[in-house]
């Protein structure tokens, strides 16, 4: 989580510049990890965000990272604890980030791409598919109880 919140505030560039730190992590990842030659940080990254921090601690992304729902299946199965990636449902395709915190209905979500920032964001848990964990490394932590909620996210394209 160290490597998720020292990125919180970077945000997409409007118009034709890029953010050079989202660029500087698809140049880093490069194409065969993120399956697509990225060129953009208009193209959807919340699955950008979570394979460079991932890779910060060592561990190796899923094929095809770049796509949210590409993490719906890596690692192991998890329970919801700090730092656990997310992966959510959303219209037109998916959403992941780390689990932060969570309320009675929803999760707070430490994730890229969300109102085009690395913020923090409350997602209803009933959009949750998946709750994932390094494979073979114990899970650690536990849940976060949240008093206050904000609004929820309903679309993190």
């Amino acid at each position: 989580m160290k490597h998720a919140r020292a990125k919180l505030g970077i945000r997409e560039t409007p118009g034709a510049k890029h953010t050079p730190a989202i660029m500087a992590w698809a140049m880093n990842l490069g194409s065969k990890v993120l399956g697509i030659a990225y060129g953009a940080d208009e193209i959807p990254w919340c699955g950008l965000f979570v394979a460079q921090v991932m890779a910060e601690a060592g561990f190796k992304s899923p094929p095809i990272a770049v796509r949210a729902k590409a993490w719906a299946t890596w690692g192991d199965p998890a329970p919801a604890v700090e730092g656990a990636i997310l992966v959510f449902q959303r219209p037109g395709g998916g959403h992941v980030g780390f689990y932060a915190g969570e309320t009675k209905t929803a999760f707070l979500v430490l994730g890229g791409n969300q109102g085009d920032a690395v913020t923090m964001a409350y997602i209803a848990k009933s959009r949750c598919v998946a709750i994932r964990w390094p494979k073979g490394y114990p899970v650690i932590g536990g849940t976060i109880a949240v008093n206050a909620a904000g609004p929820l996210s309903t679309n993190e394209a």
